[in-house]
């Protein structure tokens, strides 16, 4: 029996460190890495797509011999502003475009291009968007990255369970859910709150995938629990359960959030 409970652990561990893999990787606000060739030189860039705090963002190139030119073109998104064209600075041995802070959800869309004076190249086919964020205290982030982190993992530990027909569905259960309320329905709202403004911008109140997804999420958890302490024969329901935790973790984070709407402003 030990031997099996590591097994499952194992496979729990494994299944849950490829969604965080895969949720980092994806997702609206990874940023754009990649690297271009000008004048027979290769130039390595990220393109950030969030950003938080209070001050500008800054689009770093490295260029030690100063041969690089750049422009930052920009403007808001969604709105009816013009394009603006600016030059990018040089600073130590940098190349810096800098991208106007914005209200927390408020969003840019920008393209770069960069030149040694004979040639000359746009980074991105398609204007690559920022979206601006409240500042999250570590004490507020951690706590909720960890509790989702284990609500994951005990998720899926619990599918194993179900699976093999064990005797502890009903408690992984139990705790999966408690680690998703706490780290979903309590501190996510709080983050949400000191990154955009508003502690809930899912349904009935608006669209965001994320605040959707953790509900669904804990609407089946609920339910499965529910049937098992009627019957603790009934652990398809926890398997349902855990598969729908793992559909929703396959959403990319923060598809469908907060944004301003700046068509709607002057």
């Amino acid at each position: 029996m030990k031997h099996k409970n590591l097994i499952f652990w194992i496979i729990a561990i494994v299944v849950t460190l490829s969604m965080v893999i895969y949720q980092r990787m994806t997702g609206p606000t990874h940023p754009i890495n990649g690297k271009t060739i000008i004048g027979g030189e290769t130039i390595k860039y990220k393109l950030l797509t969030s950003y938080g705090g209070p001050d500008d963002a800054e689009i770093v190139f490295d260029d030690p011999n100063g041969k690089l030119e750049g422009t930052l073109t920009y403007k808001r998104y969604p709105s009816h502003d013009t394009l603006t064209q600016v030059a990018m600075s040089h600073q130590g041995g940098k190349l810096i475009a800098i991208i106007p802070h914005q209200p927390p959800a408020g969003k840019i869309e920008y393209s770069i291009k960069l030149t040694d004076g004979t040639s000359e190249v746009v980074l991105t086919e398609k204007p690559v968007r920022i979206r601006f964020k409240g500042d999250v205290p570590a004490y507020i982030l951690i706590p909720h990255i960890l509790l989702m982190f284990l609500a994951m993992l005990f998720s899926t530990r619990t599918g194993v369970e179900a699976i093999a027909k064990g005797a502890g569905t009903l408690k992984y259960s139990i705790l999966t859910m408690s680690f998703l309320f706490f780290g979903g329905l309590i501190l996510g709202p709080i983050v949400q709150k000191f990154a955009f403004g508003a502690y809930w911008t899912g349904w009935p109140f608006g669209h965001d995938l994320t605040d959707n997804k953790t509900a669904v999420a804990f609407i089946f958890w609920a339910i499965a629990i529910y049937k098992l302490y009627k019957n603790k024969e009934k652990q398809g329901w926890a398997l349902v359960a855990a598969i729908v935790m793992t559909l929703v973790y396959m959403i990319p984070h923060s598809v469908l959030g907060s944004e301003i709407d700046y068509t709607a402003q002057p």
